[in-house]
């Protein structure tokens, strides 16, 4: 049995066509089944349905053979025994500081001001602002990074940014791009191993899918 963990959402419904490309229809569709393992049109071939910071942990620990995650979780998490073979060129966004409209962010930082900024990517937003010389202290938050300025939790954010048009709709203004962003298929090494006739075929037929 094979098994790819995906998570809802843009990254299983961009991973779908890549399926199709190896032969691969996923049967039921998740936001309307309630079960967690999706069988696909080969017998041999399951998805299973996990958040998207524990796809890595299912395919390092095998529970998965081989999975699709954003390279921000990739940096954020660590990819520790795992094979990264492609990068699968979906889910495109990147990851930006973003400031209220009226925070001269410029100037605070040219003046070496100590910035609080939230972020859920704080070993990212970390290593970023330390690479300028910028201080900053680092507030953990897993969701509405938004608010964090607009209560005065914090100076800037650091997060996902696809259209910007959440920015825009709460007076936020993108200040600097730290990367663009892109989801990658992971493989479990054992498996990849034990399993490579499988696998091997998959993997190919993903990179000629991919569109560059």
């Amino acid at each position: 049995m094979i098994t790819l963990a995906l998570s809802k959402g843009r990254i299983f419904e961009e991973t779908l066509p890549l399926l199709k490309a190896a032969g691969i229809e996923v049967l039921e569709d998740p936001e309307k089944s309630r079960k967690l393992i999706l069988p696909t049109n080969q017998a041999d071939v399951r998805v299973v349905l996990v958040r998207a910071s524990d796809v890595p942990t299912y395919v390092q620990y095998g529970g998965a053979d081989l999975g699709v995650v954003g390279k921000d979780t990739l940096l954020e998490t660590g990819h520790q025994g795992l094979y990264v073979p492609l990068d699968l060129n979906i889910s495109r966004c990147r990851i930006s500081v973003a400031v209220r409209n009226d925070f001269d962010y410029a100037a605070a930082v040219k003046q070496g001001a100590r910035l609080r900024v939230a972020t859920k990517y704080v070993a990212i937003a970390r290593e970023f602002f330390a690479s300028k010389g910028v201080h900053v202290d680092l507030i953990k938050l897993y969701g509405s990074m938004e608010l964090a300025p607009l209560t005065g939790l914090a100076d800037a954010i650091v997060d996902l940014v696809s259209t910007g048009n959440t920015l825009k709709a709460n007076n936020l203004i993108e200040v600097e791009k730290i990367m663009e962003i892109s989801a990658r298929l992971v493989v479990n090494q054992a498996s990849l191993k034990l399993k490579q006739a499988r696998i091997r075929p998959m993997i190919d037929a993903f990179a000629q899918a991919v569109t560059p």
